[in-house]
């Protein structure tokens, strides 16, 4: 699988990765079409690694910085699949961390 590109989601989300490093090291940009923040939503930088495999169907791994609009940070980690028309698609799974005021705040700072 080549993460190289723009990639979007069920719901309208859409990254751009870069091309891997020899390492499987990328970095990219997210564009969310979802958020919760009271300031408007800006591209925002991210920075991962996929273990490069054999059959191509490699994991992966990065984590969005929020940072131009938010005070969260997220991360995901998925696999890519090729499906019987050979088109890639990526499974993820997510966690997302918000800033909270309290240590007696904290467990609803993570989803």
């Amino acid at each position: 699988c080549n993460l190289t590109g723009w990639w979007e989601n069920d719901l309208g989300s859409r990254m751009l990765v870069s091309m891997a490093d020899s390492q499987g090291n990328f970095s990219g940009e997210y564009h969310t079409a979802v958020s919760s923040a009271q300031k408007p939503i800006k591209p925002s930088p991210l920075v991962g690694s996929q273990h490069l495999d054999e059959d191509g169907q490699c994991t992966f791994g990065f984590t969005v910085n929020w940072k131009k609009f938010s005070d969260s940070t997220a991360v995901f980690v998925g696999q890519c699949f090729s499906t019987d028309s050979e088109e890639e698609v990526l499974q993820t799974s997510w966690l997302l961390r918000e800033k909270v005021d309290s240590l007696s705040s904290d467990w609803k700072a993570t989803r």
